[in-house]
């Protein structure tokens, strides 16, 4: 699978869409994360503890080891370790081999 552009997303609530290619050519489209949360992501925020209880709280979506899913995709790209969506994106397809 690979990893081949995050735009936004057309769903009313959804923030994002991630857009991978899968092996037999076929795209798959995956909505994720909240278009507008009360406190924002990482960055949005740039909040360390509101990083770190939001990764705790969701370290069980990590169980599916499917990274093309929403709760990975917001683990890592909105809640990534740096402030910056391009470099998340960069270091997931990095850690991914997507």
């Amino acid at each position: 699978m690979k990893l081949l552009k995050i735009e936004k997303s057309s769903r009313l609530n959804k923030r994002l869409v991630a857009i991978f290619e899968k092996d037999n050519g076929k795209l798959k489209k995956v909505h994720f994360g909240l278009k507008n949360p009360k406190k924002g992501t990482y960055i949005d925020t740039g909040d360390k503890e509101l990083r770190k209880n939001y990764r705790t709280r969701h370290q069980r979506d990590l169980k599916t080891k499917d990274p093309s899913r929403p709760g990975y995709l917001s683990y890592y790209l909105l809640w990534g370790d740096s402030k910056s969506l391009k470099e998340n994106i960069k270091s997931y397809k990095k850690q991914f081999n997507l």
